[in-house]
């Protein structure tokens, strides 16, 4: 590749020649200027809306990493697709429609950046089924790619400790049998969640999360700061440069994805104790890649991997304690150094697993016991 196209093949379907002048005209309309048409084009796609508050805040992470994509002399082209809440939806009618959005947010990504002829993606999600259906759509669409996630909600307080949407839950049934007012659920209905962000636990959203760092496709730390640290933003950075590296060196999803990488992913979700959505979703990766994954390795690969992190909703802890304690990147180094990782496998960074995680070191003075280790876990598989 030259250093004068930059990964610029598919745009140029657009914005090369005379006779496309009249789609250059259209990006013109936008404020695109003549040397913004020779550059490269990025989609940027979130799946940003105000139903929810794991998705408020997406439109404002698509701009911060739009500005660091044209500071690097790419185009970038900003659009949203829907995403459904389970957490509003569950227990009625609507939770129906939960699974299905994923394979409609993968095609609806799929549709445009094919349309557009765009070089690159990056996707940014915020919850449950957003964040596998964007997977879905990069290993899909096999143009260079990242992977970007909203981050969690900070952690409510009632009555002077940590609460989550978990403590609502479990509120709901102990007012029905009695042993809370319904004042009281109350209270803690209002305080709960204090703003932006998906689910503050070890739910489907930080697992998948989770599992976009140990797949390779997005920068190591992406999964733990919270929506409305300034360390997101930065990170959201972070991955769009990585993307501009991809995109100047052909790096795509197909030359980082291995079944190694999929074991890798399991093995993370597992010592995290992670949502068991992810036996759903990370085989539905894995068909798009075109590698054969299913129960069986997930079955394999969980009953070989202590759990080492003590996360809600079965420990103590949310990812706001994982995140203080070096977040992902530290859970993987311990899996790495007790051979439960293959290290050899690609990112999309360009880097190896085990390259990525050669200088993470765990603290040696923890603030919570949200990590043990492989020696010492929470249990013995995951």
């Amino acid at each position: 590749m030259t250093t004068t196209d930059r990964g610029r093949k598919r745009s140029l379907e657009v914005t090369g020649g005379p006779a496309q002048a009249a789609a250059r005209s259209m990006l013109r309309a936008m404020g695109w200027t003549t040397e913004d048409l020779q550059l490269p084009q990025v989609g940027v796609g979130a799946t940003w809306n105000r139903v929810t508050p794991c998705n408020m805040h997406l439109d404002e992470l698509a701009v911060a990493a739009a500005d660091e994509l044209q500071s690097l002399r790419i185009l970038p082209l900003l659009f949203h697709t829907i995403s459904v809440s389970d957490g509003i939806a569950m227990g009625t009618e609507g939770m129906r429609a939960s699974l299905p959005s994923r394979d409609w947010i993968a095609d609806s990504v799929e549709l445009v950046v094919h349309a557009e002829r765009m070089d690159g993606l990056m996707t940014i999600a915020g919850c449950d089924k957003t964040l596998p259906g964007m997977m879905m759509a990069m290993i899909r669409l096999d143009l260079p790619s990242v992977f970007a996630y909203g981050g969690s909600i900070r952690p409510g307080c009632f009555r002077g400790r940590d609460v989550s949407i978990q403590d609502v839950y479990e509120a709901i049934g102990a007012q029905a049998t009695g042993r809370m007012t319904l004042d009281e659920l109350t209270e803690l209905e209002c305080v709960a969640l204090p703003g932006k962000g998906s689910c503050a636990s070890m739910y489907t959203a930080n697992t998948m999360a989770s599992v976009s760092e140990a797949l390779g496709l997005t920068v190591p730390g992406m999964a733990s700061p919270a929506a409305e640290e300034p360390a997101r933003e930065a990170i959201v950075r972070r991955a769009a440069a990585a993307l501009v590296d991809a995109l100047e060196n052909d790096r795509r999803p197909s030359s980082v994805l291995t079944k190694a990488s999929f074991e890798n992913a399991i093995a993370v979700a597992a010592a995290l104790g992670g949502s068991t959505n992810a036996c759903l979703h990370v085989p539905a990766l894995a068909g798009e890649a075109g590698i054969e994954f299913g129960l069986a390795d997930i079955d394999r690969i969980s009953r070989r991997t202590p759990q080492i992190a003590e996360m809600r909703p079965a420990g103590r802890f949310m990812m706001q304690d994982l995140h203080v304690e070096g977040g992902v990147p530290v859970v993987m180094r311990e899996l790495l150094d007790a051979g439960l990782l293959d290290g050899d496998a690609m990112t999309i960074t360009g880097r190896t697993v085990g390259e990525t995680l050669a200088d993470v070191r765990r603290s040696a003075d923890p603030r919570t016991p949200v990590l043990h280790t492989v020696a010492e876990p929470v249990k013995a598989t995951g």
